[in-house]
């Protein structure tokens, strides 16, 4: 496993059992047009998991701190909570984007920085 990979999960405070899962979370749809090892590779299945279980966390969180609340002031906040901007500044404050495994396409145009990149990613830690 990758130093970088250590140091990842060092910031995070979380040990990865499967450290398989970890490195899939990195990879970026785009570098498997680069890699044919990687073309059917990528992070967007574990999106997809993380993206459910930061719901079902922020929801429930939610629900037992504000137990007066409307549903739906607690959809509006939810939806505030776990939106792409909010997401993408939690991985630039954790420094994701350096991990990331992306195409060159997307390395010269800014990819390790861009805001829908970054929230999937967390997105995809958070499956792993």
């Amino acid at each position: 496993m990758k130093r970088s990979y250590l140091e990842l999960e060092d910031k995070i405070g979380y040990t990865f059992k499967n450290k398989d899962l970890l490195k899939n979370a990195l990879i970026h749809r785009s570098f498997g047009n680069e890699h044919a090892k990687y073309r059917k590779l990528n992070n967007e299945r574990l999106e997809l998991l993380g993206d459910a279980v930061l719901d079902l966390i922020v929801t429930e969180h939610l629900y037992k701190t504000y137990p007066n609340a409307l549903e739906g002031d607690l959809a509006k906040l939810k939806a505030m909570v776990v939106s792409e901007p909010v997401l993408a500044k939690i991985s630039k404050t954790l420094d994701f984007g350096q991990y990331l495994m992306l195409s060159k396409g997307e390395e010269l145009t800014g990819g390790r920085e861009r805001n829908s990149i970054l929230g999937d990613v967390f997105e995809a830690i958070l499956g792993a």
